[in-house]
């Protein structure tokens, strides 16, 4: 299992911290580093600037959002940086939900979330193989576009520049069982969003089967301290918002996922709570059984114990999020 540094998206501006801790997880020797997005920065312009300054550890996007960007667009985006760094590009993509596709970017969503993944990957490897001009009869991703609305004079096209690499590595972020069944059949890899090890039978079906290779690359909160419950409040909070705010009553993913973990009334009860405005409750009710099972926090000897758990299952790659170096260091020194 290797060790990865999950830096999220920005907040109300850029984090002087993130290149920091890139650099030292560089030297530390982890895998991996991971930048995000959501509705303000990109992902792909933080990764280019972490790429100009280092030179080993490879970058990753955990996750760009498929409605951000044309698969075509978003593929230009990966083929660049991976010749720009040498090689060192993977690009974690993610489908989000219907308040940001429609509320932010201003998009449908697919009223097939399935077809309009498998399509949106299959146009991105159609252009990294550039074995043939990028054609596909889609319903969500048709190229050369061919709707009420096109002009007819489209043709189909392959990239002008030479990708790096045909074989650049795709990952998908998925929480439903159909959605991570998929991402087993069409993608190198899977970043799931919560992920315990004392759960793993919840996906237990759709890891079955897993090809030569594929990586899985949870996310998990990590923290260095000697007060448990304090170093699980920001896990909670981020639970909180997650599970009450990024989604509608009727239709948020992550309390479903949250749900099929085993903690659907707590679940419903964030989402009351939050949607009410009563958003400190919320957090606060974020069970701390779930918050810890999906994180890595407490005093040295506690997460070296918890993290023999993580080894044990199916994951290759453990992006942690980690707000200092001195919690780094302590995961690095303890190897994986």
């Amino acid at each position: 299992m290797r060790l990865g540094l999950a830096l999220g998206y920005w907040g109300r501006g850029p984090d002087p911290a993130h290149l920091a801790l890139a650099t030292e997880a560089e030297r530390l020797g982890y895998s991996s580093v991971w930048t995000a997005e959501a509705w303000g920065s990109d992902a792909f312009t933080p990764l280019t600037w972490i790429a100009a300054h280092t030179s080993r550890i490879l970058l990753g996007t955990a996750v760009a959002q498929m409605a951000a960007r044309s698969p075509t667009a978003t593929a230009m985006h990966a083929l660049t940086l991976d010749h720009l760094s040498g090689g060192r590009m993977m690009l974690g993509l993610g489908l989000s939900g219907p308040q940001v596709v429609e509320g932010w970017y201003g998009r449908p969503f697919p009223a097939s979330p399935l077809t309009a993944t498998r399509e949106y990957v299959d146009v991105v490897r159609q252009v990294l193989r550039r074995e043939a001009p990028v054609a596909l009869e889609g319903r969500f991703h048709s190229h050369p576009y061919l709707g009420p609305d096109a002009t007819g004079l489209g043709r189909p096209l392959r990239p002008i520049t030479h990708p790096l690499r045909a074989d650049l590595p795709l990952l998908l972020g998925a929480e439903g069982p159909r959605n991570v069944a998929q991402t087993v059949r069409i993608a190198d890899g899977w970043l799931p969003l919560y992920w315990s090890p004392l759960r793993t039978g919840v996906f237990r079906e759709a890891l079955a089967r897993l090809p030569e290779g594929f990586l899985i690359a949870p996310m998990a909160r990590a923290r260095v301290c000697d007060d448990v419950a304090e170093g699980l409040l920001p896990v909670k909070a981020m639970l909180g918002f997650y599970i009450g705010g990024m989604g509608h009553a009727a239709r948020n993913f992550h309390a479903d996922l949250m749900a099929r973990m085993g903690f659907a009334e707590e679940a419903r009860r964030v989402q009351e709570l939050f949607l009410a405005g009563r958003r400190k409750e919320a957090v606060l009710a974020v069970p701390d059984a779930f918050a810890d099972e999906i994180s890595l926090v407490g005093p040295r000897e506690r997460i070296a114990e918890r993290l023999e758990l993580w080894r044990s299952g199916p994951v290759t790659d453990l992006l942690v999020t980690a707000p200092d170096p001195h919690t780094l260091r302590v995961l690095a020194d303890l190897g994986t």
